[in-house]
């Protein structure tokens, strides 16, 4: 275990998915979710066959020993994918993203659920307060003494990030049981691959001709979703599923940043208290595992006469 490895791993994804993010919301008002996830998933292939050609590893890389594992995988990843792209064209990217938040928490549960995993009393903690910094970004939307409509586009999108969450959460926990059984690069391919199979079942429902510009966002989006999901996959190799969990709060700030450049998206004081509440949590996580990896490797270090 490397958990600093883990965690700048982490980061670095959630930068590059932040990127795609944006693309796919550039896309939307034209472009079906599922036709989003199709060229995702089939261009990530392509980042995926080079980076195990370069490591000289397509021969055995793509070897599978749990090939249920991978199939569920697919298709947990491929319904989080499905209804984020979904949300991308109903709500502000910042809004996705702050709702979203609500997947490193489930992560942390279900992490301790169903993988074992020790989570102490100071990390939850930190975790309740980022769930605090989460509602007050999105108050304005569950607010009941609006005007705002249930059955609004908006609210509808609200739903859609809520379910995205929860299968993202439930596919970072699966990653971490199939790390121990395959090959990271064969956890990517095979997720890339059962995507793009179950994305092609969405054509009867309405896909369109892309312009010029939505093919150069779409292509992109995939080829820099195959870099970012590589980088996910390896965090888990050397961290603990609730200990880079928390770090998905980093990408509040990339998606402040992106939505007000190129969407025109001006945060509310909600919005920027919210963050700066999630940014402390995560930055008490920081501080947490620092503090728990001296004390580790002091007690490595004792000698009998310690």
């Amino acid at each position: 275990m490397n958990p600093v490895r883990g965690i700048l791993l982490k980061v670095c994804a959630i930068a590059l998915f932040s990127v795609m993010a944006s693309f796919i919301k550039a896309t939307a008002d034209h472009v079906p979710p599922g036709q989003a996830v199709f060229f995702r998933s089939f261009f990530a292939l392509i980042v995926i066959l080079v980076w195990l050609a370069q490591r000289g590893d397509l021969a055995t890389g793509l070897k599978v020993n749990n090939g249920l594992g991978h199939f569920w995988r697919g298709f947990i990843g491929t319904t989080a994918m499905a209804l984020n792209f979904a949300a991308l064209g109903l709500l502000p990217l910042p809004e996705v993203t702050a709702i979203g938040f609500t997947a490193p928490l489930l992560t942390v549960i279900f992490a301790a659920m169903f993988l074992g995993e020790t989570v102490r009393l100071f990390r939850l903690s930190a975790v309740g307060i980022g769930l605090i910094g989460v509602l007050i970004v999105l108050w304005p939307r569950l607010t009941i003494f609006g005007e705002t409509d249930p059955y609004t586009a908006a609210t509808l999108g609200v739903m859609f990030v809520l379910g995205s969450a929860v299968f993202r959460a439930l596919a970072q926990v699966h990653i971490r049981k199939l790390v121990q059984t395959d090959q990271t690069s064969a956890i990517v391919f095979y997720f890339s691959l059962t995507a793009t199979g179950l994305s092609l079942f969405t054509i009867p429902f309405g896909w369109v001709m892309p312009t010029a510009q939505e093919w150069m966002l779409l292509i992109g989006a995939g080829l820099i979703g195959g870099l970012a999901q590589i980088l996910l996959t390896s965090c888990y190799r050397y961290a603990p599923a609730s200990v880079v969990a928390p770090f998905d709060y980093a990408a509040m700030l990339f998606a402040l940043l992106i939505g007000y450049v190129w969407f025109d998206e001006v945060p509310t004081g909600y919005m920027l208290v919210g963050a700066a509440i999630v940014i402390f949590a995560g930055v008490m996580i920081i501080w947490r595992e620092r503090q728990l990896g001296l004390k580790r490797g002091a007690r490595k270090n004792l000698t009998p006469q310690g």
